[in-house]
């Protein structure tokens, strides 16, 4: 019999810092239900950020400390069996993902998903300016697209991180405080995602730029040269 090969740890391990990201500059984009659904996050060899479809509106700036959380939870059923002192199957009964934020800006969108109204037929004052509106007495919910960007690395490092929610609804929202503290008024809400017949999932996920094309292989990802080249 042929003894295992030996080797050493130092041999074994790949530890590669190139692959770690962090989210230097991001932003939320949130549209009506109604908008196009984005395809694609970047176009060409040079790998470019491609622009929205009409209608996704960048919520501003959002609180440093939570930025932009994306969560994630399962709910498992186990099955036990005679003999086995550990589950003999488990299966995923629900996965929940969602999106919280606490927007910093004072304005249309984020006075819709906070207060959960529809603010497209209010008009301000022709005199004054003041807008007004009221909570309807039985809210009902409402869906939005939501896109989250990220940006890592500068020119040729380049690299974009982003996560659709094609049917995205408010399931939750933080307190508001009016304080003179170092912190503005927020609209802090949470957004659930839904599944979507149209894109067919409840999330879509995008890697791109040219940071992200020229660390495939060192990703572990194959690659194959472009059609006709």
């Amino acid at each position: 019999m042929t003894a295992p090969a030996t080797t050493t740890y130092d041999a074994l391990k790949k530890k590669q810092s190139a692959l770690i990201r962090k989210a230097l500059e991001g932003s939320i984009f949130i549209a009506d239900y109604s908008a196009q659904l984005p395809t694609a996050l970047t176009s060409g060899a040079s790998a470019d950020l491609l622009a929205l479809p009409a209608g996704y509106e960048d919520i501003g700036w959002v609180d440093k400390a939570d930025g932009a959380t994306w969560s994630q939870s399962l709910d498992t059923s186990d099955v036990t069996s005679w003999g086995a002192v550990e589950p003999t199957r488990t299966d995923i009964k629900k996965e929940t993902a969602g999106l919280k934020f606490t927007a910093q800006e004072t304005k249309k969108r984020t006075l819709e998903l906070y207060e959960g109204v529809n603010l497209s037929g209010v008009t301000p004052d022709a005199t004054t300016g003041e807008v007004r509106f009221s909570r309807p007495s039985r809210p009902s919910p409402r869906h939005f697209r939501a896109f989250g960007l990220f940006v890592d690395g500068a020119g040729a490092d380049t690299i974009y991180v982003a996560k659709l929610a094609p049917k995205a609804t408010v399931t939750d929202k933080e307190n508001q405080k009016w304080t003179d503290n170092d912190d503005p008024v927020g609209y802090g809400v949470t957004l659930t995602a839904k599944y979507d017949d149209a894109a067919k999932t409840a999330m879509s996920y995008f890697f791109g730029g040219p940071g992200w094309k020229a660390l495939l292989e060192q990703m572990g990802f194959k690659t194959t040269p472009p059609s006709g080249g």
